[in-house]
């Protein structure tokens, strides 16, 4: 691995990091893109290093942070923990029988699709504000 990769893993690392702790996402939004298009991994290589990435460092910092502040809802944590495992594996094992660039289109669309109801909420949010 060269020297170079490491510090373009250290920039993925370090943003992903900061983005979800701040609004709790990072490894779609920027680990996978990140390793597609920086260093030409597949679809469901980048995906699959994503989800290896968030299994600990991400959970237990930020949760914890979360949780000191009363900002966490065990209840309905737990519930989407428990199928969240179940859809996990049905999610991974569908896009492995899928093209990674039909993945990565599907990923864009709704990449795209939450990035518009996002903009349209903030703006909305914002403009009543102002009211």
């Amino acid at each position: 691995m060269t020297t170079q990769t490491i510090l373009i893993l250290v920039v993925i690392g370090l943003l992903a990091g900061i983005l979800s702790g701040f609004v709790g996402v990072g490894g779609g939004i920027i680990i996978v893109p990140a390793l597609v298009f920086m260093l030409g991994l597949t679809q469901h290589q980048a995906q699959g290093t994503s989800l290896f990435v968030l299994s600990i460092p991400v959970v237990i910092l930020a949760t914890l942070n979360y949780w000191k502040t009363g900002n966490v809802n065990w209840k309905y944590g737990l519930i989407i923990a428990l199928t969240f495992v179940v859809g996990g594996y049905i999610g991974s094992k569908l896009s492995l029988k899928m093209s990674p660039g039909l993945v990565k289109f599907l990923f864009g669309i709704l990449m795209a699709y939450v990035s518009f109801r996002l903009i349209v909420s903030g703006y909305q949010s914002i403009s009543s504000n102002e009211s």
